[in-house]
């Protein structure tokens, strides 16, 4: 006989100033197999929850129902609760009533008669709820990072410490990431390369983490605590295990002079086809590049870096590496790209000369970039005045309306940087300043007492058209003209300046979109990996066994990356010093006399969790690995022969709600 408690939670007034709870909870006391129901301030506090303990046992309840918030905040706390009662944790269900309820009806008496519809539609499908059990399988004590920027090295460095064996797989021949290109970091104007190369020396050396440099994710199969891995890594046709990273093949190439724009430094420098992208990489080690070698390219070369290269590590017969392993959970890290400004055409990038972005000035302001740390316009001379343009790509409504959060405060370093190196007068424009972390409000006031001037106001366009006599004489000099009004004055300024920064905002990385299909992975509507839960799950995602950390999840500065990356390693050890973890049971399973073997939902699960296979009497039949399967019921919902139903949301059960919500 069904014998069901029904609870219902005020959570505080932001169900109960809604909602009127005496109302709804006298109208759950009469539904068919209620025998007693309840309402309590907060029903995931220790009272609320003996609450339920203490009536099971004492009513004997056989089915619980709490009408509260998401499942996704507190399903496992009521489930445990049942658990200490005695229940079966998965004869208890939730009727969520503050977000699809309290809080998107305006109308007390609506939400009220909502709150009812809602509960009577649980308590109905409750009924049909039957006791389940949870697996559970052993967790591989290895990990996999993807990503070798400041958040994939912190990880892996706290995870490889912690006795943990780490794959850190890395698409570029150097580890490293965008941080390796700053000179310098804010607010306390640290040497980038001081802070980062003992980290990433440490990475190399360290005898718990495996690196695949110039490598990719290709493919993972598996599922929590047991997932296989696939990484391709390319041929940098020098052998890593032989060279020493003497640079003679670097220097004895066939091409006497860098000729090559070098993607490290961001375009304004040049590399050869064999080339070590700065010089604290690790591994150090040259990568020849297939498609500008006049060997590989096509067999017109001496081979002059095959003959300066004494420990013989110059390989030109080296291909693909399939190197695989299995890992029990995998750590995102791969970072972000800086905003194109090319398309913002006013701003005048790709156009005119003397218009870098923000990126390009750090690699000159690098003692080991294409300059050598001075600042620098195309014509070899020092800029007398500099423009910095604040919020480029970022909080616009025509490309991203989120803020980049590091754009403000790395514009007031580049400015300080600037007017040191060069002398020059320089102008920042602004929209708002945003300087929230530790030290940077401080930061924002040394360099603002420094003579740098910040003019309020989005910039229109940069031009190099006169409207005056006087402007003709400032762009006869080759110099650009910055439009802006100024919102502090009121009206629009004419500011001529040698040279413009563009501030560009950060973007999702390529390699995270590449990622996000290898893995199956959820992201926000602006191509952020979207994390579990904003608040309470920061670093985990949607799938048990993978975690974000850094710019994957969205922009941060460099201490916040720094934090989550270790959260995220945190995250991980957990995981993994239990030993073993517990699948949840509510996943999809094959009816197999009712299975024609169609294949239907082979290729439609995401999880690759559904195969053919032959049965005893030789007729083909899908099987679900419940291992793999992840509840998501696609294959439920595509079955044409309704042979695949699902624990937790069986047809009968989602049925039985929907008639209880639609039928008085």
């Amino acid at each position: 006989m069904l014998r069901i408690g029904v609870y219902v939670c005020h959570c505080g007034r932001n169900i109960a100033d809604k909602v009127n709870i005496k109302e709804v909870v006298e109208f759950a006391k009469k539904l068919d197999g209620v025998v007693v129901a309840r309402d309590y301030k907060y029903m995931c506090s220790d009272p609320g929850q003996d609450l339920i303990v203490k009536d099971v046992k004492e009513y004997k309840l056989n089915r619980v129902v709490v009408a509260a918030c998401s499942p996704n905040l507190h399903e496992k706390t009521f489930r445990n609760a049942c658990k200490r009662a005695g229940l079966n944790p998965f004869l208890f269900y939730m009727a969520n009533i503050r977000e699809l309820d309290a809080w998107v009806t305006e109308d007390p008496k609506k939400a009220t008669e909502k709150a009812k519809r809602f509960i009577k539609a649980v308590v109905n499908r409750v009924k049909l709820q039957k006791e389940l059990e949870v697996g559970k399988t052993k967790i591989k004590s290895s990990v996999l990072v993807i990503g070798g920027g400041i958040a994939g090295i912190s990880a892996a460095l706290t995870l490889a410490d912690a006795g943990v064996h780490v794959y850190l797989v890395e698409r570029q021949p150097s580890i490293g990431g965008n941080m390796a290109k700053f000179d310098k970091t804010f607010p306390t104007l640290d040497c980038s390369a001081c802070i980062l190369t003992p980290k990433m020396t440490s990475v190399k050396a360290h005898p718990n983490i495996t690196l695949l440099t110039y490598s990719e994710v290709a493919k993972v199969e598996g599922y929590v605590g047991n997932f296989h891995v696939r990484v391709i890594k390319k041929p940098r046709y020098v052998r890593e295990d032989l060279c020493t990273g003497c640079y003679q093949c670097v220097e004895d190439c066939l091409f006497t002079e860098p000729v090559f724009p070098s993607e490290f430094d961001e375009g304004i420098g040049k590399r050869k086809p064999v080339h070590i992208p700065f010089p604290q990489a690790v591994p150090l080690v040259p990568t020849i590049d297939g498609s500008m070698c006049m060997w590989l390219s096509a067999r017109k070369c001496p081979k002059y870096c095959v003959e300066a290269c004494e420990p013989n590590a110059v390989d030109f017969n080296m291909g693909m590496e399939v190197v695989e392993f299995d890992v029990g959970a995998i750590i995102v890290a791969t970072g972000y790209k800086p905003f194109d400004p090319s398309k913002i055409p006013q701003y005048g990038y790709g156009i005119y000369d003397n218009v870098y972005t923000s990126l390009q000035v750090e690699r000159m302001l690098s003692s080991t970039g294409p300059t050598g740390g001075e600042v620098l316009l195309k014509d070899g001379r020092k800029p007398e005045r500099v423009a910095i343009i604040h919020c480029v790509g970022s909080r616009d409504e025509n490309y991203n309306r989120y803020c980049s959060k590091v754009c403000c405060m790395y514009s007031i370093k580049l400015a300080h940087l600037i007017k040191e190196r060069s002398g020059a007068e320089v102008f920042n424009f602004y929209i708002d300043v945003r300087a929230a972390g530790k030290a940077y409000e401080e930061f924002y006031k040394r360099v603002l007492s420094e003579g740098v001037y910040f003019v309020r106001g989005r910039v229109a366009y940069v031009t190099d058209i006169p409207e005056s006599e006087e402007e003709e004489k400032e762009v006869e000099k080759g110099r650009l003209i910055v439009v802006v009004e100024d919102t502090l004055l009121g009206k629009v300024r004419r500011i001529p300046v040698d040279m413009v920064v563009l501030s560009v905002g950060l973007e999702p990385s390529e390699g995270g979109e590449y990622i996000k299909k290898v893995l199956k992975l959820s992201c926000s509507a602006d191509g952020w990996f979207a994390e579990r839960h904003p608040k309470l799950a920061p670093v985990a995602t949607n799938t048990e066994g993978i975690f974000i950390a850094g710019c994957a999840q969205g922009p941060k500065d460099i201490p916040e990356t720094v934090a989550q990356a270790q959260a995220a390693a945190g995250e991980v050890l957990s995981l993994i010093q239990r030993g073993e973890i517990e699948l949840e049971p509510n996943v999809a399973y094959v009816e197999k006399e009712k299975c024609t073997g169609c294949g239907i939902c082979v290729p439609l699960c995401p999880f690759n969790a559904i195969s053919l296979k032959m049965d005893e009497n030789g007729k083909l039949r899908s099987e679900i690995n419940p291992a793999l399967c992840q509840g998501c019921g696609t294959c439920v919902a595509a079955c044409p022969s309704k042979a695949i139903n699902q624990h937790l949301f069986s047809r009968e059960e989602i049925i039985a709600e929907i008639t209880a919500l639609v039928k008085d």
